[in-house]
């Protein structure tokens, strides 16, 4: 049994100082470093059909920290990686760090003018890309930044098999002006890099935020950060060198990097790497592999349900499942469990805290509030206090909505060269997460909604949260998201945009209709659009902020 489900953590806890933190690793390198020494031909990285051992990725790494220093890298230099979920992140992200760097992780997704504001800011002097990110975006981005080397490289590399039915359309593309990173490695096979030693409070990943409220800010995420964070996920999640984890986490979100990068190598244990997320391609995986752990956003989880392929796979390993980056519904974790036979245990955190700050036990069920009807997000994982406070910073007592402030050892000191938005968020308790929520007496914590998604019809407070967790209890619904706009008599009323289940059908008005039932007037959505699918960041967040523009 998990020992943390013996501990009276429920109970007794309240907001305070944690204890002295001492973490196993003096910094995130030295993980990998102690990984490569006693579990050299373990596999570290599952690629489809492939496996590739952490001795290779060691010196696949090494090779890449040498050919960096023989350019003139220097200590503290940033290296952005413009990535899908490939074996060469991983490889960049060691092999930057080998060198004394700092890992810029770059959304895939992101095009011209966003890629451009990451690399200016950052300051980054080599980009590593994909072959079709280059021709699509870099190309054009890299003269006016500060960049320096650009590396490129394929999906279809490390495949020694037939290509995956996810890359059958995937070509080898010439990038002129750059060098091809895995030729760079081949010439640099066999060399070592000097040693580097890193203090914890040494910078080892700028992680951008989504941009969800406003434009990305570097969250400078440190190497005790990390380290902090990827115990917790071993201890949290009941963790061994048996455990495989399913890489379905982008690999530039912090989930992706924490959860899925760094936690196998503090383990060791083998990670799922696929290039991206598909539901049969995932489904395939975890029979083929055996996963056992995941952290998936519930978008993905959605998806598996509504998958014919998935459904006929065998998920009887993935047993420790965790969901975090958007509210859950209870009705969805119902669904799935009745389905695979998996409970989803909630999580919950920031890029700014380097994934969790708070998370369901293994072995644990989250309650569900009985008056907003939301599924606990958790209970603070080891070290992290939390406050809930009022619009001037005061602390509210138990049961009270107020916005988080979360502190420990997982938050970060800040924002990469920005002292104004660092000093607007973050403060002695901790960084104000913008998020609404509460803690129950027996010390579990529900998000109401994001602060800035409160919407107010007719001077009642509605948050979407609570509308979507109905929406999603309709036999018909996919996915569901709700925002607030102008009215002329309510000053906002609640508009619902979903998403239909493949072969069901609904109308709008049968939605409303379904709503009637379950909520106040005031909360009912009065109106609903129908879309194919709706719109989501990489990590599988709907975003709200586009469907209200």
């Amino acid at each position: 049994m998990n020992p943390y489900l013996q501990k009276p953590w429920l109970a007794q806890y309240r907001p305070g100082t944690p204890a002295e933190i001492i973490p196993e690793f003096p910094h995130a390198l030295a993980m990998f470093k102690a990984a490569a020494e006693s579990s050299p031909e373990q596999t570290l990285i599952h690629y489809f059909e492939e496996a590739i051992t952490t001795r290779r990725i060691d010196a696949l790494s090494d090779a890449f920290a040498c050919a960096l220093l023989a350019r003139g890298f220097q200590r503290g230099d940033r290296v952005a990686v413009y990535l899908q979920n490939v074996p060469q992140f991983v490889i960049a992200m060691l092999g930057t760090w080998k060198a004394g760097g700092i890992m810029v992780s770059v959304n895939p997704m992101l095009r011209h003018k966003e890629v451009a504001l990451i690399l200016n800011d950052s300051g980054a002097k080599v980009l590593v890309t994909l072959e079709s990110l280059f021709h699509e975006v870099a190309a054009e981005v890299v003269p006016g930044s500060a960049v320096e080397q650009v590396f490129t490289t394929s999906e279809l590399e490390f495949l020694s098999g037939p290509v995956p039915a996810l890359l059958k359309d995937s070509r080898r593309m010439d990038c002129a002006g750059t060098a091809d990173l895995m030729r760079l490695l081949e010439e640099y096979l066999g060399k070592t890099p000097p040693p580097i030693d890193f203090a914890g409070s040494d910078v080892a990943l700028l992680t951008y935020t989504s941009g969800t409220t406003g434009p990305p800010k570097g969250a400078m995420n440190t190497h005790a950060n990390i380290v902090y964070n990827s115990q917790n996920y071993r201890d949290w999640m009941d963790l061994s060198s048996r455990d495989v984890i399913l890489g379905v986490a982008p690999l530039f979100h912090v989930t992706g990097l924490i959860a899925q990068i760094t936690t196998s190598f503090l383990l060791p244990c083998p990670q799922i790497l696929y290039y991206r997320f598909d539901p049969a391609t995932t489904a395939e995986l975890v029979e083929k592999h055996g996963a056992t752990f995941v952290v998936a956003s519930i978008t993905v989880y959605i998806a598996l349900m509504n998958s014919p392929e998935a459904r006929q796979r065998d998920f009887s390993t993935l047993r420790k499942v965790y969901s975090g980056g958007a509210p859950v519904a209870p009705a969805t974790v119902d669904a799935f469990r009745q389905q695979f036979g998996a409970y989803i245990h909630n999580i919950y955190g920031m890029t700014e805290t380097t994934s969790p700050t708070h998370a369901v036990p293994l072995g644990a069920q989250a309650p569900v509030d009985p008056n907003t009807g939301a599924l606990a997000v958790g209970v603070p994982v080891s070290g992290a206090v939390v406050h809930i406070v009022d619009d001037e910073g005061n602390v509210l007592p138990v049961g009270e909505v107020g916005e988080l402030v979360s502190g420990g050892p997982m938050v970060v000191p800040g924002y990469w060269q920005k002292p104004e938005e660092t000093r607007l968020s973050f403060e002695a308790r901790g960084i104000h997460t913008g998020d609404v929520g509460f803690m129950d007496p027996q010390g579990w914590f529900y998000i109401v909604d994001r602060k800035k998604d409160l919407i107010i019809a007719s001077g009642y407070k509605v948050w979407p949260r609570e509308v979507e967790d109905v929406l999603y209890t309709h036999p018909a619904v996919r996915e569901a998201a709700v925002v607030g706009v102008v009215d002329a008599y309510r000053g906002e009323s609640v508009k619902a945009f979903v998403s239909l289940k493949p072969g069901m059908q609904a109308t709008p008005e049968e939605i409303i209709g379904f709503c009637k039932g379950a909520m106040a007037a005031y909360k009912r959505p009065h109106a609903v659009e129908i879309l194919a699918d709706l719109p989501k960041t990489a990590s599988g967040k709907i975003m709200r902020r586009e469907l209200r523009s």
